[in-house]
């Protein structure tokens, strides 16, 4: 490689950042670089092989660099830019989307970073929602000629989330555009707020006259799905590697978690193992929110963990602010709490852990069950994963990593990102210190990380079906209803992600032992967010 090679790398590599922000507008956006802040991502399948010829030729020029003679860092930047193209070509060829599912249409993720984020002059974030929206009739004009035949749960969830971004145009949108001292602007925003308005109904018209495809349509198939999960995890875990893991961990947790059930309750001659298990995690949900404190209760339960995190000295705090929020409908039908970090090219963002309430108008029961799950020690937990020390700290901490170009911020692993949140639980447990309630819960939220991995698999490399599915939640999983038919709907309408917290826990828990006893987990965090594969290698 001739001499200045490294520097041509960090043009080339940086260049790649800025066409695949380009190719993702909205995703540029959440991260914090507002220059296509107007535009949308092009759904049109005609555009694909244009734009896959283009993604392979950028592929080509990251292999024209020997990796031998790259530094440790550069190299993990080249693997990571490689393999965010394979993960493209494969969704383009492969997965082919806007064909079949329609949540892909859905301009909530593009528009509310711009309406959450005070980061850029108000004006500024007008112009951007004003073009977003300006585009949003020719997508509801390109869903009705590209999509058909949508699987069953990718219909029922953009029926349910269809209301949900109809909030968000008339009432965030709206009160934005109120502040506006501009008048014109306020026009142009009021207009295409309009137009956006009735293309969305158009939208939600056109979502009830489809007819879904057949009952397991949402299924990826063994091949497709062993393909996407390579690229996914960035491991050398084949489906079956994961799901006999996985197995096998069910199992040796199960059993801790029996022992734990036992400090809870006293054992009887006339209980069962299970019996016990059930009986303890039911006396810790009597403690739980409801549809009045929720919110106060997630906030206060961050405040302790953050406290702990705190006084640990295992860990630099997060130097971003962060707000707790109920989720905005548009969002709902998958998780329950999800965190939507500060983007790494924006200085003052702040970011958002969101808290769903349960389905308003779910009959009684549902809501109870929901809150079961969600009792005060889960709180802590999810607090904990979605919060400090998990994604709020962890990608706080992402945001300026060790590395000769731009791609660790652009770039995550989602196995590492919630391997890490997975921890976390951990270790608040850890730091907590001889809490059953708290500690039955962890081991609840590990045996779910296992479950959600065989789900994964069996869902959709296999045959399994929603009884099976809830059954296996329920009754090895020791989840409540609610919370297992939520988790049936996301393993449908996702794929391999469910798969990533278990691999991730799993690949840095084996790295975390190599350097045990941790004294300061901050130098497992100053790389950005690598896969685990990728980043022991940057470790000495």
């Amino acid at each position: 490689m001739p001499e200045g090679s490294a520097a041509d790398f960090a043009g080339t590599a940086d260049g790649l950042v800025d066409y695949l922000l380009g190719l993702e507008p909205e995703e540029a956006t959440a991260l914090g670089d507002h220059r296509f802040d107007a535009e949308i991502s092009d759904l049109d399948l005609r555009s694909r092989d244009a734009t896959v010829r283009r993604l392979r030729d950028e592929r080509e020029k990251l292999t024209a660099f020997p990796q031998s003679d790259l530094g440790r860092e550069a190299r993990v930047d080249l693997e990571m830019l490689t393999q965010r193209i394979d993960q493209l070509i494969f969704d383009y060829e492969e997965l082919c989307e806007p064909a079949w599912n329609p949540l892909v249409y859905n301009p909530g993720d593009g528009l509310l970073p711009l309406l959450s984020q005070a980061t850029i002059p108000l004006e500024d974030r007008a112009r951007g929602l004003i073009g977003r929206l300006r585009h949003l009739p020719g997508v509801v004009a390109l869903a009705r000629r590209q999509l058909q035949s949508p699987p069953p749960p990718h219909l029922e969830v953009a029926r349910l989330q269809h209301g949900g971004v109809n909030s968000l145009l008339r009432d965030h949108v709206s009160e934005l555009s109120q502040r506006l001292p501009s008048r014109s602007l306020r026009s142009e925003l009021e207009s295409a707020t309009e137009r956006a308005l009735e293309a969305w109904a158009d939208f939600g018209a056109f979502l009830e006259t489809l007819e879904p495809g057949p009952t397991d349509s949402f299924r990826l198939g063994q091949e497709r799905f062993a393909s996407k999960l390579r690229l996914t995890l960035h491991s050398h875990m084949t489906p079956a590697d994961v799901v006999g893991q996985a197995t096998h961990r069910l199992d040796e947790l199960t059993d801790e978690l029996g022992s734990v059930a036992s400090m809870i309750l006293p054992a009887t001659p006339a209980m069962t193992a299970t019996d016990r298990i059930r009986a303890a995690l039911a006396q810790v949900s009597e403690d739980r929110p409801d549809d009045v404190n929720l919110l106060d209760e997630a906030r206060s339960a961050l405040r302790q963990v953050a406290e702990l995190v705190a006084h640990s000295g295992l860990f630099t705090p997060p130097q971003g602010e962060y707000d707790v929020e109920v989720m905005p409908p548009f969002m709902r039908g998958g998780a329950s709490v999800m965190c939507l970090p500060a983007g790494p090219f924006e200085e003052g963002a702040r970011s958002k852990v969101y808290i769903a309430p349960p389905d308003a108008g779910g009959p009684p029961d549902e809501s109870d069950s929901y809150y079961r799950e969600l009792n005060r020690s889960m709180m802590v937990l999810l607090m904990a994963h979605e919060g400090v020390p998990g994604h709020v700290l962890q990608l706080d901490r992402a945001r300026q990593p060790d590395g000769p170009t731009r791609a660790r911020q652009a770039l995550w692993s989602g196995t590492f990102v919630e391997g890490w949140a997975s921890h976390a639980e951990r270790i608040v447990v850890e730091l907590a210190a001889s809490d059953p309630a708290l500690r039955s819960q962890e081991l609840k939220m590990k045996i779910r990380c296992a479950i959600n991995a065989m789900l994964d698999a069996s869902v959709h490399a296999g045959e399994m079906g929603k009884r099976e599915a809830l059954d296996l939640m329920t009754r090895s999983g020791f989840q409540e209803s609610a919370q297992a038919e939520e988790k049936w709907r996301r393993a449908c309408i996702t794929s391999t992600q469910l798969s990533t917290y278990f691999v991730g826990y799993v690949e840095l828990e084996r790295l975390f032992e190599r350097f045990a006893p941790i004294r300061s987990y901050d130098p497992f965090l100053s790389h950005g967010s690598p896969p685990p594969e990728l980043l022991s290698t940057l470790l000495v």
